[in-house]
């Protein structure tokens, strides 16, 4: 949250959106996200015994399939904008359900040596499959949804994966305001699921498989076709 800041301050100041601009003044999240991804992940390693993940074969295969099920259904909007042949963002339902062109965004096509331009999107991956699927969820589940069930109390008796009317309203809700509004139709159904697999499976490694997978699979729609506001 502390980089997402920086990135917001850098930007705001040394932002440049010009063709003649040096690459870290075009896209200042270029440089401020692979140290983000490095040092958070530090950070997951140092802390790494805290965690406990339960995973097991059976959690594990269905938390892929929810992956899939999930990321589908936040890709379908901006897959329909194509095989629809639109051009301009619709307004209304369509507008609300995220159906959008989706192309502005993180784009490594600035970097024109190839070395650069896959140190970027290696680095990418490893921030969206890795990192940010420990730390939202160690966060969202792990901590978040066992805090609002009793942030008067010994929150952390809460059973990992209790299945509450308050929780799942407060976490899904929050989940999908911590995204763009394009993206609210999407981060419910998949925020629902991620609250569904938590409650049936009781495994924090089940939820971060299932994170993993669908960043992997939206990464590589994105890399495909150019859908670089995904990110």
């Amino acid at each position: 949250m502390v980089f997402m800041l920086v990135l917001q301050l850098v930007a705001a100041n040394l932002g440049w959106k010009h063709p003649d601009a040096p690459w870290w003044r075009q896209d200042p999240a270029h440089f401020i996200y692979p140290v983000q991804t490095l040092v958070t992940l530090a950070l997951l390693v140092y802390y790494w015994r805290y965690y406990t993940f339960n995973l097991s074969w059976k959690w594990s295969l269905i938390s892929i399939l929810f992956g899939v099920i999930g990321i589908g259904f936040w890709l379908l909007p901006t897959t329909l904008y194509d095989h629809w042949g639109m051009t301009q963002t619709p307004s209304g339902v369509l507008g609300f359900l995220g159906v959008a062109a989706r192309r502005e965004g993180f784009d490594p096509g600035i970097f024109q040596d190839p070395c650069a331009w896959w140190t970027v999107v290696l680095l990418r991956f490893l921030r969206a499959v890795v990192v940010v699927a420990l730390v939202e969820e160690i966060f969202w589940r792990g901590f978040l949804m066992r805090f609002v069930c009793d942030w008067e109390g010994n929150y952390w008796q809460q059973p990992f994966g209790r299945a509450h009317w308050k929780s799942f309203l407060i976490i899904t809700g929050l989940f999908m305001s911590a995204h763009a509004p394009v993206d609210y139709a999407g981060t419910f159904v998949y925020g629902t699921l991620t609250y569904l697999l938590c409650v049936w499976s009781k495994s924090l490694g089940a939820c971060v498989i299932m994170h993993a997978t669908a960043n992997l699979l939206m990464g590589g729609y994105i890399m495909a076709y150019g859908k670089y506001g995904l990110w």
